[in-house]
């Protein structure tokens, strides 16, 4: 990537999907790839790997996932992802799964990033809230009160 090519770029996020077994089963990837085209977002880097149940990590060839749709972004690279967040990655996983690690520019969201760059604004903190919390909060306003 060039400066000029950051200048322009959406912020980056990263997500670690977790599935039970050997999985994933196919339904994931073509949903990212379905925000690939339409421009929502563009995948930079992705890694799959699977923990056995002693906790052994081994890294899975995205060719070897065609059947399951992740073989489409084989080559996917930029080098934001590194040894270091995969094995970060690894630890979070539970043993017997296997998992995605995905980084992605929000491509939706550049227009917004680039204006506040062009005004000498930044972008200071981030974050998500899971959906259990979501769902705590809503349930919990829900609630009656006594």
């Amino acid at each position: 990537m060039s400066a000029p090519d950051i200048e322009e770029m959406g912020p980056i996020d990263y997500v670690v999907l977790e599935w039970p077994g050997r999985q994933p089963s196919g339904e994931v990837a073509p949903l990212i790839v379905d925000l690939v085209e339409r421009g929502i977002i563009r995948v930079l880097d992705v890694a799959v790997m699977a923990k056995d149940e002693e906790g052994h990590v081994a890294a899975i060839d995205l060719g070897a996932l065609d059947d399951r749709g992740f073989a489409e972004f084989e080559g996917a690279s930029s080098g934001l992802l590194g040894q270091e967040d995969l094995d970060e990655a690894a630890a979070a996983l539970e043993p017997g799964t296997s998992a995605a690690v995905l980084v992605w520019e929000n491509r939706w969201a550049a227009p917004v990033a680039v204006a506040a760059r062009k005004s000498g604004g930044q972008l200071v903190a981030s974050g998500r809230i899971p959906i259990q919390a979501v769902l705590a909060a809503l349930e919990a306003a829900e609630a009656p009160t006594t």
